[in-house]
């Protein structure tokens, strides 16, 4: 693949290349969620996504000289607006951004037709790590299953669990139940009893009937797979209890700062596994203070703009603007298609130096895709309340994906049998 140039000079890519005229935009649509139960962990997400695209417009008149239309279309978590979100889209996007498992779910067919590329960064269906199968999706920089192998990494790390209960205290929704495959692969191998507590979505702040289960049982762990007002409630439920906090951890969706300060001190010792860590220090926040935040341009507050959330919406669009500027530069053109982008997400290298180039030290770790790996299982680092933030409480942990590649590669095969004709790209097996 070619070399990255220098986002100064990438600039003005569009308008030296193809016919010398400056393209009119890239249409990036955003499937927000700043409204209903979730929308006090999609708010500072989607500010983090917006805030990167607007300083990208602001400071480099766009990717490759061509300004970015970020444009949001609210469906509070909806998976029916969500479809419709993604109809009302399709016209002119070069790519889509459900921001739901369910949503992804329903898309994903379409999107193969529509010839149209999913990013779902950090979620969605975790087979879609398959690019032979899954040749329009991306699940980019991990997937479900590498966060629940990584959690159960962590959990050996601290001692034998042969003959341990883990209470698996998960959203009942499929982005919920997304880990439980490679789950209870590891509770066979490795001799621990799973239980699995679902929350349903009218329970998620009144988790009382949870939480008597889970005193009953008295797990030696619990792992959370929540999201919005399930988070905050299970955290006060758990404090509420005396439940042991170091002994609870969250998928990345389950890592947010609101829902800790909450507690407080309380809270201290709360872990999540986590693929972005926010450096206020950065290089990138300072330009995002001065030409996007001071600049009236943005939604977000100080304090949201140094939380966990916020700094991950930023690597998503970062992601996102890495993969037009691949495209852009292997086709010579400004103003790519849907296509060129998945050529484009298909060839991210996201190295240490590349990280730093762009002002993102340590804010999220390096990884590279292919045509076959449509993931890059970049790892993660599991992050520690400590009774005001979060922290670094690992080195960077690395999903063992070659222990669940058979369920990945089974799982992609049952998909595609079960929607045959399914087309699948051979050329990718050997990758």
């Amino acid at each position: 693949m070619k070399r990255y140039r220098k986002m100064a000079l990438t600039a003005a890519l569009g308008a030296v290349i193809g016919t010398g005229a400056m393209a009119q935009e890239l249409y990036t649509p955003n499937m927000a969620y700043r409204t209903g139960p979730f929308a006090a962990t999609g708010i500072p997400l989607m500010n983090g996504q917006a805030d990167y695209m607007t300083l990208l417009n602001e400071r480099d008149g766009g990717i490759g000289g061509v300004k970015v239309d970020f444009e949001e279309c609210e469906t509070g978590y909806s998976t029916e607006k969500g479809v419709e979100c993604y109809e009302k889209t399709k016209g002119k996007a070069i790519v889509t951004q459900p921001w739901s498992t369910g949503i992804t779910l329903q898309v994903l067919p379409k999107a193969n037709v529509d010839e149209i590329p999913i990013l779902a960064s950090g979620y969605g269906f975790s087979p879609m790590a398959d690019g032979k199968v899954f040749q329009w999706a991306f699940n980019v920089p991990a997937g479900y299953w590498d966060g629940a192998d990584m959690i159960i990494q962590y959990l050996e790390e601290q001692g034998s669990l042969d003959g341990k209960k883990i209470a698996f205290l998960h959203l009942d929704h499929p982005f919920g139940k997304e880990p439980l495959p490679v789950l209870e692969m590891h509770a066979e191998d490795k001799g621990f009893e799973l239980v699995p507590i679902p929350v349903g979505l009218k329970e998620m702040q009144n988790q009382s009937a949870q939480w008597l289960q889970i005193r009953r049982e008295r797990p030696d762990y619990v792992i959370m797979w929540g999201w919005g007002a399930m988070n905050a409630g299970a955290i006060t439920e758990a404090v509420k209890t005396k439940f042991p906090m170091e002994n609870m951890i969250g998928v990345w969706w389950a890592g947010h700062d609101a829902d800790l300060k909450l507690v407080g001190e309380d809270g201290k010792g709360y872990k999540s596994i986590s693929w972005s860590f926010p450096n206020p220090d950065a290089p990138v926040m300072q330009e995002l203070r001065e030409k996007v935040i001071d600049a009236g341009l943005s939604q977000t507050n100080p304090e949201e703009a140094e939380g966990v959330f916020y700094g991950r919406g930023l690597v998503m669009s970062m992601i996102l603007a890495e993969a037009i500027k691949n495209a852009q530069e292997n086709f010579d053109t400004a103003e790519i298609s849907p296509e060129q982008l998945r050529w484009g997400l298909e060839n991210i290298d996201l190295t240490e130096e590349r990280i730093a180039e762009l002002g993102m030290e340590g804010m999220v770790p390096p990884f590279s895709t292919s045509c076959a790996n449509h993931t890059g299982h970049s790892g993660g680092w599991m992050l520690e309340w400590d009774g005001e933030k979060f922290v670094k409480a690992s080195d960077l942990l690395k999903a063992n994906v070659d222990g669940y590649r058979d369920l990945i590669d089974s799982s992609a095969a049952d998909y595609a049998e079960a929607n045959a004709p399914w087309p699948v790209n051979e050329d990718c097996a050997a990758e």
